[in-house]
C-alpha cells in the first residue's frame, strides 16, 4: 500500500496511478478510497459545480474483485440509473472508458453516508466523534418517518421495473442533514428478475440485514428478499440494538429484530416490521407495496408507544 495524492486530497492504493485526466472536472476535494468494489471516488469541483466521479478498475487496497471485474460491473451499472431513475436518486452525467479504467460520473449531493465504513478508524481512534448513523438516530421521528417513505417509495419503483436490489444497505443511503433531503446512491448491482443466489454464504450485502435466502445456494432473491432488507433496516432506524447483538449478526449470519422494549414506535409498526424480516419467505408481506400499506395504516395509530398494546 503506498499514499498518493491527487491536489488536496491523498488516498492509498495498492500501486500508482495517473488521475491527473480527471482535471476536466476541476479539483479534488474528496475521496473515497476504501471500497470492496475496486472502485476509487473523487469529489471533484470545477467553479460553482460540484461532481461525484466513480472510476472503476483501480487497484484499491480492500478491492474483492480484480480490475476487469470492477470495470465491468460499474459498465453494467450505468444503465440502472437511466432505468430505475427516481427523485431520489443521485444523476448520472455521463460515462465512458479511459486506458483501463471505467468512470461514471454524477452531480454531487450534499449529506453524509449512513454506514461510512471509510471512517470507522477515525470514530475509533477518536470516540468523542458523532457518525452519521447516531446523528440520524437521534433526529425527530417523524424526519426518520418521512427518511423511511423514501426507501419506500424507490424499492416499490425497483420493483414495478421488473429488478431485485442486490447490496443495497445503509452505504447506499445519503442524509442532508441541513434539508432533510435523502439520496440514493450505489445501486451497480441491482439485477433484473429472475435472480438466483448463485454464491451461497458470499451472496452480496451486509450480515447485519441479510435475509436467510441470501446464504442459501440456489435461493430465489426477490422483491420479497427486498422487503426483508428494508424491514431490517427499519429496526436500525426505530429500534436499539446493543454492540452484542450486531456482533451476533455476523457471528450467526441471522438478522434478528430487537425486542419492542427497545423500538420506539407503535406496536402495530413493530408488528409490520417484524413481519416483514420474518424467516420464512412464506409469513412476509406479499410485496413491498404490501408493507408500505400496512406501515402507513401502522403510523394511523400514532407514532409513539404511548397507549400501545404490546405486539
Amino acid at each position: 500500500m503506498k499514499i498518493f495524492q491527487l491536489d488536496q486530497v491523498s488516498f492509498r492504493l495498492k500501486e500508482e496511478q495517473d488521475f491527473s485526466w480527471l482535471s476536466r472536472y476541476g479539483t479534488a476535494f474528496s475521496v473515497i478510497d476504501e471500497t470492496g468494489s475496486g472502485c476509487i471516488c473523487f469529489g471533484m469541483q470545477k467553479g460553482n459545480r460540484r461532481y461525484f466521479c466513480k472510476i472503476a478498475g483501480v487497484n484499491t487496497i480492500d478491492a474483492e474483485v480484480s480490475p476487469e471485474e470492477s470495470v465491468a460491473i460499474l459498465k453494467h451499472a450505468v444503465s440502472l440509473y437511466d432505468e430505475l431513475r427516481h427523485p431520489n436518486l443521485i444523476r448520472m452525467i455521463e460515462h465512458y472508458a479511459y486506458k483501463d479504467f471505467y468512470a461514471a460520473v454524477f452531480d454531487w449531493v450534499d449529506g453524509e453516508c449512513l454506514f461510512d465504513h471509510w471512517n470507522f478508524d477515525r470514530y475509533e481512534k477518536n470516540p468523542a466523534l458523532i457518525s452519521p448513523k447516531e446523528t440520524f438516530n437521534a433526529l425527530p421521528i417523524e424526519k426518520r418517518l418521512k427518511a423511511a417513505d423514501v426507501l419506500f417509495s424507490f424499492l416499490e419503483h425497483t420493483a414495478e421495473k421488473g429488478y431485485v436490489a442486490v447490496d443495497f444497505y445503509d452505504s447506499s443511503i445519503i442524509y442532508d442533514f441541513d434539508t432533510d433531503k435523502v439520496w440514493l446512491c450505489d445501486i451497480d448491482l441491482f439485477l433484473k428478475s429472475p435472480v438466483i443466489n448463485t454464491m451461497g454464504m458470499d451472496w452480496y450485502g451486509t450480515k447485519r440485514l441479510k435475509a436467510p435466502e441470501e446464504y442459501q445456494a440456489g435461493s430465489v432473491i426477490d422483491e420479497k428478499t427486498n422487503l426483508f432488507t428494508l424491514g431490517a433496516l427499519l429496526f436500525d432506524f426505530f429500534g436499539t440494538f446493543s454492540e452484542e447483538d450486531i456482533r451476533r449478526r455476523y457471528t450467526d449470519n441471522c438478522f434478528t429484530p430487537c425486542s419492542f422494549t427497545n423500538w420506539t414506535l407503535h406496536a402495530s409498526s413493530y408488528q409490520a416490521a417484524k413481519k416483514a424480516v420474518s424467516p420464512d419467505r412464506e409469513n412476509r408481506f406479499a410485496s413491498i407495496a404490501q408493507f408500505h400499506q400496512a406501515w402507513n395504516d401502522a403510523q394511523k395509530n400514532g407514532y409513539t408507544k404511548e397507549n400501545s398494546l404490546r405486539p
